[in-house]
């Protein structure tokens, strides 16, 4: 039973590739070849023979002849002189030569990457026998007329239930190279497929050399489709190829504005560029004291934040920071008291509010610039101060 199934399983192979045949008639790369190569043969321990029982090894040389008939599918001829190893009855080595000679079909993968093999040897080395065999294997290109060959095979005996395999390693020398086929042009527009980068153009558009059709004033929009196809050269255009007429609506067309996205509501010139004005920004910025105090009692007052963001608003602009004290007091006191108010008020812009401390300068003015005259307590209060005025000159753009 498990010899017919065995032969079973050959002949399925068989047909199978007989059916793979008749659907594969692509043309192979090379027609047929010649190959020699050396064979390590290890025989199966169990594998009797008439004059004793084989040992672990054989070496042979093999010569081969292929012929592709397809791409895909070929047969070679095989004639292998083969010297065994093997063990007499007497318990000594020996060794014998011998021939195998078989045939196989082989099956090549895309690219001839690497190809599979099936076929029938007949072994004549101390006793003849029949086995059929499978492997795998590969044609490693080295040069235009020469190729590697490797292999490894097995081998089961029809008759007896055991395996061998081998390990092949030699040249091959091709014959019959395929003549390449004209190169086509599936769509019909001058350009070959392998060239083309749109293989699919209906017929009678004009193509360029990657066989894609022609855009005669370079706007981005095939011909095909281009229904204005003398727009100028750097003109936006829509996917008709047609101008955009005003694509930010300052009233100024896109061929002709210099200022592509100027924001709505502002004027603009014939080059649609924004109209700006000169516009002068000016803040003053009072901070009253305690009595004999520098401290800056509340940092985060609404009036200090404000002329904070005013400052970072107009980046080129600097500061005077003016330090005043009321009169009370010697002149000497109150000079240094009022250069330690202007200090303390520039370290709360830098620290609290990040301006830069280049931008801002300080001065004490002392007793030397009251406010208020008075001798009283309210006189007294609005002259212990810091001052400061920032005014700039900026572009403000003229709106509509």
């Amino acid at each position: 039973m498990k010899q017919h199934f065995k032969m079973a399983a050959l002949s399925l192979a068989v047909i199978s590739s007989t059916n793979a045949f008749a659907q594969d008639s692509s043309e192979p790369a090379y027609k047929s070849w010649f190959g020699g190569s050396a064979m390590y043969y290890n025989t199966d321990e169990s594998r009797p023979f008439s004059d004793g029982v084989a040992d672990d090894n054989g070496l042979g040389l093999t010569v081969e002849y292929g012929f592709r008939f397809t791409q895909s599918w070929a047969a070679r001829v095989e004639f292998t002189a083969l010297e065994l190893e093997y063990t007499d009855n007497a318990g000594n080595s020996a060794e014998d030569d011998g021939e195998m000679t078989g045939v196989d079909v082989m099956y090549f993968m895309p690219n001839d990457q690497w190809f599979l093999f099936g076929g029938v040897k007949r072994q004549a080395v101390l006793e003849s026998t029949t086995l059929g065999n499978i492997g795998i294997g590969k044609h490693w290109d080295v040069h235009e007329n020469v190729k590697i060959i490797t292999e490894i095979a097995a081998y089961h005996d029809f008759g007896e239930d055991y395996n061998d395999y081998s390990v092949k390693l030699g040249l091959a020398v091709p014959f019959g190279k395929a003549t390449p086929s004209a190169p086509k042009d599936s769509d019909n527009d001058g350009v070959v497929d392998g060239k083309d980068q749109c293989p699919m153009t209906p017929a009678g558009v004009r193509v360029d050399a990657t066989g894609c059709s022609v855009d005669n004033d370079n706007d981005g929009v095939l011909n095909s489709v281009d229904q204005c196809p003398n727009t100028p050269a750097g003109t936006k255009v829509d996917a008709t190829g047609c101008a955009l007429k005003d694509a930010d609506n300052d009233g100024v067309v896109d061929s002709k504005d210099m200022c592509p996205d100027t924001p709505a509501g502002v004027k603009v010139d014939a080059k649609g560029c924004t109209v700006f004005d000169e516009e002068t920004v000016e803040i003053t910025l009072r901070v009253l004291f305690d009595n004999e105090s520098a401290v800056v009692k509340m940092p985060k007052d609404p009036e200090i934040s404000e002329f904070a963001e005013f400052m970072k608003q107009y980046p080129s602009t600097t500061a005077v920071i003016e330090g005043h004290t009321s009169a009370p007091g010697s002149e000497a006191y109150n000079m240094d008291l009022s250069k330690r108010r202007a200090a303390n008020f520039k370290e709360v812009m830098v620290d609290m509010y990040g301006i830069e401390g280049s931008r801002l300068e300080t001065i004490g003015y002392g007793e030397t610039q009251l406010l208020d005259n008075g001798k009283n307590a309210e006189a007294h209060r609005v002259n212990r101060r810091i001052s400061v005025t920032v005014k700039d000159t900026v572009k403000v753009a003229e709106e509509k």
